[in-house]
C-alpha cells in the first residue's frame, strides 16, 4: 500500500504520495530547460504561470508531460 503524507506549499497543507515528494520537477516538461519557463518573472511562459496560478488556488501540483510550445534553451 502506498503511504500518504503532508507537505506545506502555497500556504497550505497537501497530501501527497510518500516517494513522490519533490519529484515533481523531474517530471515536468517545464523544467527540462524549456526557454520560455522563466519562473518568478514577467516573461514567463504564460501556460506555466496560468497552471502554477491554478496550482495555488486548488491546493494542487500538476507537471507538465506533454506541451506544444516546448523549445530547449
Amino acid at each position: 500500500m502506498v503511504k500518504i503524507t503532508t507537505v506545506k506549499k502555497f500556504g497550505k497543507e497537501l497530501a501527497v504520495q510518500e516517494e513522490l515528494v519533490g519529484k515533481h520537477r523531474g517530471h515536468c516538461l517545464c523544467w527540462q530547460e524549456c526557454k520560455h519557463f522563466k519562473p518568478n518573472t514577467e516573461d514567463n511562459c504564460p501556460i506555466a504561470q496560468e497552471l502554477f496560478e491554478f496550482n495555488k488556488k486548488f491546493g494542487v501540483t500538476t507537471p507538465v508531460w506533454e506541451c506544444e510550445t516546448y523549445e530547449t534553451k
